[in-house]
């Protein structure tokens, strides 16, 4: 059971798929919201149970159907990754029937030291992959994360093609908004980083994102390029996680579509500002060096937050210490296989 967000339930993903390889005979009921389905389709021996808020499941009642709706399915073990109120719920009652359970430890006071602005320990903590698998181990099941399996790239509609033009093009991903500000960043050096990468005409950006404010600020970055698009508002989100499964890189704050990229086994960057990976949330799969954070020598308090929800004063320049050339540098060596372009 993982209900949100976005991000963290595709972080579940890698961990799903190396389940199933290793635990062929067993199988694996997700439960989470509808929104999310697409994540898990086609992964072997897993169905998905769509978690009703608004109606079936809604309130303390609703968890008791959902309870009912799970019996029904005879499950033998429940695997709590989201450690909250309704998971919690869920997990006793299956706890007093009976049955194995487990949850996701998610490291709190390791959490709270990493990012206090005084006394702070500064080291990298366990990520959530491992928090997963350590939830499976409780279970009596080994999964191993050392050699992951990603789904097929997906075949491209024509609608998508039409959008994107030429399929021959190296495709760049741009996903530069995150739900908090401390974690976007500045918009005029991305401007920057978009027209240097647009210079290469045999490059296809694509910009990602959502909502009406989101899809105006992309279209503005986007004007006179012809190799720029905005695919935010133009496609579902099921042909978005096909488009992304195309992609040759994503660059991407520290959000879910850094973590949907990854589960589809593309190269990630990401940019960091208020957070940072040590708090365990790098997208899966990725190399420590593909993941930019801003200056601590000019801002030692970082990170100053796990999700990026606090804002410290005087910290709102701190992702401007990465500078537009080193994320184009590092895209091209990506693509261009570590060459200087």
């Amino acid at each position: 059971m993982r209900l949100s967000a976005m991000g963290d339930v595709a972080m579940t993903v890698p961990v799903l798929r190396a389940f199933v390889k290793h635990y062929p005979q067993i199988k694996i009921t997700v439960i989470s919201r509808p929104f999310f389905k697409p994540f898990f389709e086609g992964i072997p021996n897993l169905s998905f149970l769509a978690f009703d808020e608004k109606e079936r499941h809604k309130g303390f009642l609703g968890l008791l159907r959902l309870f009912q709706d799970l019996k029904a399915l005879e499950i033998d073990a429940f695997a709590d990754l989201h450690n909250v109120l309704r998971s919690k719920i869920i997990r006793n009652l299956f706890a007093l029937s009976g049955k194995k359970t487990a949850s996701v430890n998610k490291g709190r006071a390791a959490k709270k030291a990493l990012t206090q602005p005084e006394n702070k320990v500064f080291q990298q903590l366990p990520t959530m992959f491992e928090r997963h698998v350590k939830v499976f181990e409780k279970l009596g099941f080994t999964v191993d994360l050392s050699q992951p399996e990603f789904p097929e790239k997906a075949v491209l509609s024509p609608d998508i093609l039409t959008i994107i033009g030429q399929k021959n093009h190296k495709l760049i991903g741009i996903a530069p908004f995150a739900q908090y500000d401390s974690k976007v960043y500045p918009l005029d050096l991305m401007q920057v980083v978009i027209d240097q990468l647009a210079l290469v005409t045999t490059q296809t950006i694509l910009l990602f994102g959502g909502g009406k404010i989101e899809i105006e600020l992309l279209n503005s970055i986007a004007t006179n390029k012809e190799n720029v698009i905005v695919v935010a508002g133009k496609i579902k989100f099921q042909e978005e996680l096909q488009l992304i499964s195309n992609l040759d890189v994503m660059l991407s704050m520290d959000s879910g579509n850094a973590h949907i990229a990854a589960m589809l086994g593309v190269k990630v960057i990401t940019l960091w500002g208020a957070t940072h990976p040590y708090a365990g949330f790098s997208p899966f799969n990725q190399p420590s060096e593909n993941a930019l954070v801003s200056d601590r020598n000019l801002f030692p308090k970082l990170p100053t937050s796990v999700y990026g929800n606090k804002k410290v004063l005087g910290y709102e320049n701190a992702m401007r210490t990465i500078s537009p050339e080193t994320i184009v540098l590092k895209i091209n060596g990506i693509l261009y296989n570590h060459l200087e372009f």
